[in-house]
């Protein structure tokens, strides 16, 4: 079953749609979504409804940067009670690291995460999100306004202490790089592994502002009894992993079962137990990439193997045949035509 996502992550699509002169009901009905259930916050929808209606959208209303545009609609209240939790965390660390433990609340789709270090700039740590879905389709608008939302979220709670050094996105944006530029004030690097804010150091550790610690533990309190935690099978673990590791040398058994701390035996019996094996799940993670790589990027097919984990560009187009029938140039040229 595909994951759901609070309808209140949609909060101003409607206003967006008719601004743009679309009217968003065919659109709405055209993916099963009930433009009443948008206005009710602890209604849930299917995340993968979402993704599709946004791009769509998009592409209807020839609007490429969609996604950034609707989060302007947007505030940190669409988060429900992790918004709270949120706002009232002792420093800004603390409040994406509460944060990234319980994203599930807002969609067991969503994967949010905080790395040590940038690769795009000095004194930085990296923070990362990622659609979960099987079989993904283009994202390019879900993850943009993903992007901008925690953007949005930390200048929020941060204030004059927010610096954001730049910005990584995993596709080809549809308008110009500069659009993006401006909206976040920082440097944009496109077709990179991961979508992430890179922040400057001194912003994570900055200190909260009028924060009211009772009402923090009230509001954990509530997402605990309501929604527990999640750590997520074995195999939703690794498939995180390797989506991170592709292309790496931290990629193979070993290592991932080291990242989560399993013995690899331990790992492959877990997976067994739900049907599955580490290289049925590597091979669906390179089928669902290796897609997203060659239709929402430019993207050399000699890079793309090598992000993919392969060997050759030799072993792209015999996966590519195996999965799609067709080899990965014809397959980009498809999608190209399509658009």
């Amino acid at each position: 079953m595909d994951a759901l996502v609070r309808a209140s992550g949609l909060r101003g699509y409607p206003v967006l749609m008719r601004d743009l002169g679309c009217d968003p009901t065919p659109l709405l009905q055209r993916y099963h979504l009930d433009e009443g259930a948008l206005g009710s916050d602890d209604a849930m929808i299917s995340l993968r409804a979402v993704v599709h209606l946004l791009e769509a959208s998009a592409e209807q209303t020839r609007t490429g940067d969609l996604g950034l545009r609707l989060s302007r609609h947007q505030s940190i209240d669409v988060l429900g009670p992790l918004s709270i939790a949120l706002q009232n965390a002792p420093t800004i660390r603390a409040a994406m690291d509460f944060a990234a433990r319980h994203t599930f609340v807002h969609s067991p789709g969503l994967v949010y995460a905080v790395h040590k270090h940038s690769e795009f700039a000095n004194d930085a740590a990296e923070v990362s999100i990622e659609i979960r879905l099987s079989r993904q389709p283009a994202q390019r608008q879900t993850i943009d306004l993903c992007l901008a939302d925690i953007h949005n979220f930390t200048r929020l709670l941060a204030g004059d202490r927010y610096l954001l050094r730049a910005v990584s996105v995993p596709h080809t944006p549809v308008v110009p790089v500069s659009t993006y530029e401006r909206f976040f004030g920082a440097r944009v690097w496109v077709e990179q592994p991961r979508a992430s804010l890179h922040l400057s150091r001194s912003t994570l550790a900055a200190d909260l502002l009028g924060v009211d610690a009772t009402l923090r533990r009230i509001a954990e309190d509530y997402i605990f009894r309501h929604f527990g935690s999640e750590q997520g099978s074995v195999s939703d673990r690794v498939r995180q992993v390797l989506r991170q590791t592709l292309g790496t040398s931290s990629h193979s058994k070993a290592t991932v079962a080291d990242l989560l701390a399993l013995h690899p035996r331990t790992m492959q019996r877990r997976l067994a137990a739900e049907a599955t094996s580490f290289e049925a799940i590597r091979d669906d993670v390179r089928r669902e990439l290796a897609m997203r790589y060659l239709c929402e990027t430019s993207l050399p097919l000699g890079q793309i193997s090598l992000l993919l984990g392969l060997p050759a560009q030799s072993a792209l187009s015999r996966a590519c045949r195996q999965w799609y029938g067709v080899p990965p140039s014809a397959l980009r040229k498809h999608k190209r035509a399509a658009d």
